[in-house]
C-alpha cells in the first residue's frame, strides 16, 4: 500500500501540473455536486479535487465524506488500486530515449541550468520522460516535504477501501499518456519549467480559493494562456471530459457512485457538469449533505 500511495502521489503531481486551465465563468460554487434524474434510481455525486497540497492546508469536507458513505462505488480518474495501472505509472516516468538526444547542445545546457532550480540536473533526469519533468513543477510549487503532502483522491481511496467500496477509474494510464503526448512536446515542458516561481504563487492562490469552495476564482486564476493554450486544453480537458461524460451514465445506472476528479474538469462549457446536464441529468451543487 505504501508503494501504491507513493506512485499515486507522483502521478497526481504530474496531473496537477498539466491540468491547470482556462474555463468559462460558472455561477455555482461547490466542490460537491449531486447527479439525479434521467432514469437514475439513486443519486450519484461528483467532487472536484485539488490533487495535492500540504497537510496544513488539507481539509476533507464532511459533506464529501457523507457522499462517499452514501455511494456504493468510488471512481477516480485512474484506478490506483489496479496493479496493472501501477505498473503502467512506473513506466510513464521513464523513457527509452534520453532527453539530451532530443535537444541541441545549447538546449540541453539550458535545461541543465533550469533543473538546478529544482534540485537536480540533466544527468540525473536524462532517462526520464517529459511527464517526470512535469512532476518536478508540482514538487517545487508545493512548499512542504513529500511526507507532508496530502492528496484528496488517495485519502478518499483509503477510506473507500476501509469501507469495502468498489473502486474504479474513468480512464487508463495509457489514455492519460496519450492525452499528455498530444498536448505537450518536450520543449513545451521546458517552457513550463521556467515558470516555476509563477506556479508556486498560482498554486497558493488557488489553494486559498479551493478551501473556500470558490471555483469561480480558481478558474479565473488559470485563464492566463501562458499555462495552457487551446491545443493543450482540448487534449487535457475537453476531450477527456467528453470521454468521461460518456462513461459516467452507465456507471451511475449500475450503482450510486462518488466521482473524484480534478476541479478544472467540472466547470465551463466543456466541463463535466454541463456535459451531464446536456444528457438530461440534474446536476446541482451541494452546500451540505
Amino acid at each position: 500500500m505504501k508503494n501504491l500511495l507513493q506512485l499515486g502521489v507522483a502521478a497526481l503531481m504530474t496531473i496537477t501540473s498539466i491540468t491547470i486551465n482556462a474555463q468559462n465563468r460558472e455561477s455555482e460554487n461547490s466542490i460537491l455536486w449531486e447527479v439525479t434524474g434521467n432514469g437514475l434510481s439513486k443519486s450519484s455525486y461528483i467532487t472536484g479535487t485539488f490533487h495535492i497540497m500540504c497537510s496544513k492546508d488539507f481539509e476533507m469536507k464532511p459533506k464529501v465524506l457523507k457522499a462517499l458513505e452514501k455511494s456504493e462505488s468510488f471512481v477516480m480518474e485512474i484506478n490506483y488500486t489496479d496493479p496493472k495501472e501501477m505498473t503502467a505509472l512506473q513506466k510513464m516516468f521513464k523513457s527509452d530515449r534520453k532527453l539530451s538526444d532530443q535537444l541541441s547542445p545549447n538546449e540541453a545546457n539550458e535545461l541543465d541550468k533550469i533543473l538546478t532550480d529544482y534540485g537536480t540536473n540533466l544527468k540525473n533526469m536524462d532517462s526520464s520522460s517529459s511527464q517526470a519533468l512535469y512532476a518536478l513543477i508540482s514538487m517545487k510549487a508545493v512548499p512542504c516535504p513529500p511526507f507532508e503532502i496530502k492528496s484528496y483522491e488517495l485519502e478518499l481511496m483509503q477510506i473507500a477501501l476501509k469501507n469495502k467500496k468498489k473502486i474504479s477509474g474513468l480512464e487508463k494510464v495509457e489514455d492519460q499518456l496519450t492525452s499528455i503526448n498530444k498536448a505537450y512536446e518536450l520543449k513545451d515542458v521546458i517552457q513550463q519549467l521556467k515558470m516555476g516561481k509563477e506556479y508556486e504563487t498560482l498554486l497558493q492562490r488557488m489553494i486559498t480559493a479551493f478551501k473556500k469552495e470558490d471555483l469561480q476564482t480558481v478558474n479565473d486564476l488559470f485563464k492566463n494562456d501562458k499555462f495552457m493554450n487551446r491545443k493543450q486544453e482540448k487534449a487535457m480537458l475537453t476531450d477527456r471530459n467528453k470521454n468521461w461524460a460518456e462513461k459516467m451514465p452507465e456507471m451511475m445506472e449500475k450503482e450510486s457512485s462518488l466521482f473524484a476528479v480534478g476541479g478544472a474538469h467540472l466547470m465551463g462549457d466543456n466541463g463535466i457538469i454541463k456535459l451531464l446536464r446536456a444528457k438530461g441529468y440534474t446536476v446541482k451543487p451541494l452546500s451540505n449533505l
